[in-house]
């Protein structure tokens, strides 16, 4: 199962059109997301500490409920899952339970976690231990087909997108599958294109063109709508007026896991 999804992960790449990947924050929204024909689906680490435990993602979740959450997903779909692995933890440990999760795909980035989304001062790992960390990963996995994606944070912290092209670049050398520079733009991406000789992943920006990237992340589509849509109702006061049946919002009567 697992082996098939990340040659399906390959498949759909090798077409040469940019894949959409929505953001889901639990089973339930990644099945949603299947049941409308988008080909694969991704659970980051800000999803899943709104959804596991109803905090902003500061850079502190562990291996372990990441790749539970991973799992979790991947059990409810047949479409390949791509996860975050924040900064790659120990990258042996970390590809191997991603891995065994069933995961297709996983980034590592450059940042150092501490104080992420917060006002706290941002930092970087050294571009030689990053790239370490990537080569270590590479290395870890026993699926050829096990996308490992380097992430850069350093366009993001420190708007430097010299650095960030330099540091792609040495995790290209690491034998990264594709790179990841994180907030680019249009112009900056198309310098990323003409310098790192990989394929992208970008998340989304409104505005920004994304067409020139193999995969697009809409990291945080589900929890965002989801969170919108409970606040709207809540603020309605209509508890125990809606009647209609679940399977009615689904599409379908099956709710459970994919066999």
């Amino acid at each position: 199962m697992a082996r098939a999804a990340t040659a399906d992960l390959r498949r759909t790449l090798a077409r040469g059109k940019p894949l959409a990947v929505p953001g889901a924050s639990d089973a339930l929204s990644a099945r949603l997301i299947e049941a409308h024909g988008y080909e694969c689906v991704y659970i980051g680490s800000y999803a899943t500490a709104a959804s596991r435990l109803g905090i902003t993602d500061t850079g502190l979740l562990s291996l372990e409920l990441l790749v539970q959450q991973a799992r979790t997903i991947v059990r409810a779909v047949r479409i390949p899952v791509i996860a975050d692995a924040e900064g790659g933890f120990e990258p042996d440990k970390a590809v191997s339970a991603f891995e065994d999760a069933g995961v297709a795909a996983i980034h590592i980035e450059d940042h150092t976690g501490a104080g992420k989304h917060t006002d706290l001062p941002q930092k970087l790992l050294s571009r030689e231990h990053a790239a370490e960390r990537i080569r270590a990963a590479v290395a870890a996995r026993t699926d050829a087909d096990f996308l490992i994606v380097a992430r850069s944070d350093a366009f993001w912290v420190h708007g430097d997108l010299e650095d960030c092209i330099a540091r792609l670049q040495l995790y290209a050398e690491a034998g990264a599958d594709m790179v990841f520079p994180t907030l680019v733009g249009a112009a900056e991406l198309a310098e990323v294109r003409r310098r790192v000789a990989k394929p992208l992943m970008i998340v989304d920006t409104p505005g920004e063109q994304s067409a020139d990237a193999e995969i697009v992340l809409y990291y945080a589509f589900s929890i965002t709508r989801q969170f919108a849509a409970l606040q709207r109702a809540l603020a309605e006061g209509k508890l125990g007026s809606d009647t209609q049946p679940l399977e009615d919002f689904l599409g379908y009567k099956d709710v459970g896991r994919n066999e």
